[in-house]
C-alpha cells in the first residue's frame, strides 16, 4: 500500500517519504491537541459507520483520518454488488472494534467526491490515513481478501503514522434489539448468508435453490441466487487473461462470457449489458442462445426495475427480432 496526499482541492502526489514524513506529523499534532482538551470520548459501536458527504468530508474523514483509518464505501442504491459488499463492511467494522472507521458515500448524492477519486465504477473502496488515500478494492472481493487489506491497512497507520484507532464502549448502544418473527424461509436465507461470509458460494447457492425450489418467485433467493453465483464464477478468473482473449477475439463466446461476468462483478453494468448484446448480435445458434441466456442471468442480479436492465432489454430485442 503506497499512500498518495488527498486533499478536497484534489490528488496532489508527493514523494513518498516527504508524504509520509508530512503526515505522520500532522497526525501526532492532532492527537496531541486531542489529548490536550482531555483525550477522545468513547464511541459506541453504531459510531463506526457514518454516512458522509462533500460538506462534511474535511471533518468526517481527513480530520478524523488524524486518529484512525477511515475506510470509504462508494456506492449507490442502484448497485447491486454494492449491497452485498455493504453490509459485509459495516459488520467488519464494528468486529475491528475502532482500528478502522467506515465512511459510506453516495455516489449519487456526491459526483465530486466520486471525480477527485477518479472512481470509474462501483462499488469502490478507498482509505484514507492520516489525510493520505489508498485505493483498497473495487468490486465483487470475497471476505478473506477485505481482511487481509484491512490488516494491512491498519498496520500502516499503525507503522507509518502511528494511528492507534478510537476507544469502543461496546454498552453504549443500549440492549440489543428484540428478535423479529422468524418466516418460513429466514432459516434458509440465513445459512445462504452464513454461507457467503464464510467464502462457500457453493453452500450459498445450494441454500438459494432449496428455497426457490418451494418458492420460484421468491425474489430475495432469486437474487441473492443470481449474486452468489456470479461471485462463484468470477471468483477463480484472471482478469488479465479474460479481458485479453475478449479483446483479441470478439467471436469467441466464452471469452465474451467472463468479461461480462467480471465488467458487472466490477460494477460495470452497461459495459456488461452491452458487451452481451453485441455478443447476441453476431451469433447464432447455440453461441447466440449462451450470450442470451448470460444476460438474463446478468439482469437477475441487478433487478428488473434497474434503469440499465429496461434500455438493455429493449436493445436486446432490436437485436432479436
Amino acid at each position: 500500500m503506497q499512500p498518495r496526499n488527498m486533499s478536497m482541492s484534489g490528488v496532489v502526489d508527493l514523494a513518498a517519504v516527504k508524504a509520509a514524513g508530512e503526515a505522520k506529523a500532522k497526525a501526532e499534532q492532532a492527537r496531541a491537541e486531542a489529548a490536550r482538551q482531555g483525550g477522545t470520548a468513547a464511541v459506541p459501536p453504531s459510531a463506526l459507520v457514518i454516512d458522509v458527504d462533500e460538506a462534511g468530508f474535511e471533518r468526517d474523514v481527513l480530520q478524523r483520518s488524524a486518529e484512525v483509518p477511515v475506510v470509504l464505501d462508494f456506492w449507490a442504491e442502484w448497485c447491486e454488488p454494492c449491497k452485498q459488499l455493504g453490509p459485509l463492511l459495516e459488520r467488519l467494522a464494528v468486529e475491528y472494534n475502532g482500528r478502522f472507521l467506515l465512511a459510506k458515500i453516495d455516489v449519487d448524492a456526491n459526483q465530486m467526491l466520486m471525480q477527485q477519486f477518479g472512481i470509474q465504477g462501483i462499488p469502490a473502496v478507498f482509505a484514507v490515513v492520516a489525510g493520505q488515500a489508498l485505493p483498497l478494492f473495487q468490486g465483487a472481493v470475497p471476505e478473506a481478501q477485505i481482511r487481509e487489506t484491512l490488516d494491512q491497512l491498519i498496520a500502516v497507520g499503525e507503522e507509518r503514522f502511528g494511528l492507534t484507532g478510537i476507544v469502543v464502549d461496546a454498552g453504549a448502544d443500549g440492549p440489543a434489539p428484540a428478535a423479529r418473527p422468524v418466516g418460513p424461509y429466514d432459516s434458509l436465507l440465513e445459512a445462504a448468508m452464513v454461507a457467503l461470509d464464510a467464502g462457500d458460494l457453493s453452500g450459498a447457492v445450494q441454500a438459494y435453490k432449496n428455497v426457490l425450489a418451494d418458492d420460484p418467485a421468491h425474489p430475495e433467493a432469486k437474487l441473492g441466487l443470481a449474486q452468489a453465483e456470479l461471485l462463484a464464477r468470477v471468483g477463480d478468473l484472471d482478469p488479465g487473461a479474460v479481458r485479453r482473449n475478449a479483446a483479441d477475439d470478439p467471436a469467441d463466446v466464452t471469452a465474451q462470457l467472463a468479461a461480462a461476468d467480471l465488467d458487472l462483478a466490477g460494477g460495470h453494468v452497461e459495459d456488461a449489458f452491452g458487451r452481451l448484446v453485441e455478443t447476441v448480435r453476431r451469433t447464432a445458434g447455440e453461441d447466440r442462445d449462451a450470450a442470451r441466456l448470460r444476460l438474463l442471468e446478468l439482469f437477475e442480479v441487478i433487478g428488473a426495475d434497474d434503469p440499465r436492465v429496461t434500455a438493455a432489454r429493449q436493445a436486446l430485442a432490436r437485436v432479436l427480432f
